[in-house]
């Protein structure tokens, strides 16, 4: 995928159906298996929502960086100040028949420098549900590290999803910028 043919900017509130569909794409349903990071065969149901999106995109602690081509959206990542020097990065999507071909890689390095250049952060540090070995990986060959730190997940609040099955938590991954 050409440089030149995307474009990384801060979506606005015109992104939001656009932002809900390749969120759901890439995260669940049969669709999301043509790429190779969803979590279809972990959870059913919404992966967000518009009222969620909302919040994210009129929140100025929050941005959500969209990935365009040829006006079409293609991918897009939020971020979240968490405060003294730390980012949180969340919702990293890719349209599933365009993954692999470099496209989140752009979106890390533009989210890297965006909390950076926005808030001045230091550290950038995610949650990914931890059977998604595959993912983990591809975050560690960018630079991140499991902390050690460990969530639940939230298996009864179908806001999440509908978990497939019952052993399902997070774990943290964390990058000094």
């Amino acid at each position: 995928m050409s440089e030149e043919a995307v474009r990384v900017r801060a979506a606005t509130l015109d992104d939001l159906e656009a932002l809900n569909a390749l969120i759901h794409r890439a995260y669940r349903g049969e669709a999301a298996k043509a790429g190779w990071t969803h979590e279809a065969d972990f959870l059913e149901g919404q992966r967000t929502d518009r009222g969620e999106l909302t919040a994210i995109l009129t929140d100025p602690r929050r941005v959500m960086l969209a990935a365009e081509r040829e006006g079409a959206l293609i991918g897009c990542v939020q971020l979240i100040d968490e405060g003294e020097g730390t980012a949180y990065l969340g919702m990293l999507s890719v349209e599933p028949t365009l993954q692999a071909a470099g496209l989140g890689r752009r979106l890390m390095a533009a989210a890297e420098a965006e909390v950076a250049k926005r808030w001045g952060a230091r550290r950038m540090r995610m949650t990914v549900i931890r059977q998604r070995e595959a993912l983990i990986a591809w975050y560690e060959r960018r630079g991140y590290s499991l902390t050690g730190v460990t969530a639940p997940f939230p298996l009864d609040d179908e806001h999440f999803g509908i978990p497939l099955r019952r052993d399902l938590a997070f774990v943290e991954l964390a990058k000094a910028l």
